[in-house]
Parts: structure tokens; sequence; C-alpha cells
């Protein structure tokens, strides 16, 4: 989990930051930073900085969100059931400091055949990472 109580996360984030990332919301779907965005890099978390996705697995879903097939690694995201909007979902959230990033789904490309659709504001690009 993070280091940081919630008072220096609200004054660290932005309130769309802070409201997808510690209390799972959602951003309207083609307002983010990177939903469209082609730059080359490491995609990592907002709140702890920790490496989470790679341009390299990024994909247009046409969802409005940046979509990526996988992770860096399968250790640096967690799931868990999501049940809050009369459906089930599998919510994605940083395994490192539980920030909520978006959720995954079952109908990407392959190799993996995941989609895992992300909030912009959950994420930071790193472009030196991908160098």
């Amino acid at each position: 989990m993070s280091d940081n109580t919630n008072d220096e996360l609200f004054e660290k984030l932005t309130p769309l930051q802070y409201h997808v990332t510690q209390e799972a919301g959602t951003e309207r779907a083609f307002t983010g930073e990177y939903w469209d965005a082609k730059d080359s890099g490491t995609y990592r978390c907002v709140v702890c900085d920790a490496e989470l996705f790679s341009s390299d697995t990024k994909y247009d879903s046409g969802t409005g969100w940046p979509s990526f097939w996988e992770p860096t690694d399968t250790s640096v995201v967690d799931t868990r059931e999501d049940r809050s909007l009369l459906s089930v979902r599998t919510e994605v959230v940083c395994s490192n400091c539980g920030a909520h990033l978006g959720h995954v789904f079952s109908d990407g490309p392959n190799p993996t055949g995941l989609r895992y659709c992300i909030n912009s504001a959950s994420l930071n690009l790193d472009p030196a990472a991908d160098e």
C-alpha cells in the first residue's frame, strides 16, 4: 500500500486523479490524456510511480480509454471482482499502492485476449523508460 496519507494524496493529485485512484472513479471516455497517445514509453502509476504498462502493448480498442493487452509484469497489478454497476466486472488496481486503475475484459487482441481498459488519470507516461 501507498506510504502517502489521504491528505498527502489529496494535495499531490488533481481532483480527477484522486477521484479515479482513491474512490474508484472513471474519467469520461475520449477525454483522458492518453486514450489516443502514440508516444513510446512506460505508463506508471500516478500515485506510487510503479511501472504498469508498456506502450508496446497499447492498442486502439475504440473505447475512449487507454487499452493494453498486458501489464509489464503480472505482479504489478491485482484484480478483484467489481459489482458496482449492476454487472460483474474485474477491477484492476496497482499491486504496490492499491490505486484503482480501471478494469480488464476478455475481448482484447492476441496474444493474451485481454483488454486492460485503464483511466488516463491513473497513469503517467515515462517516455525515457522504453529506450
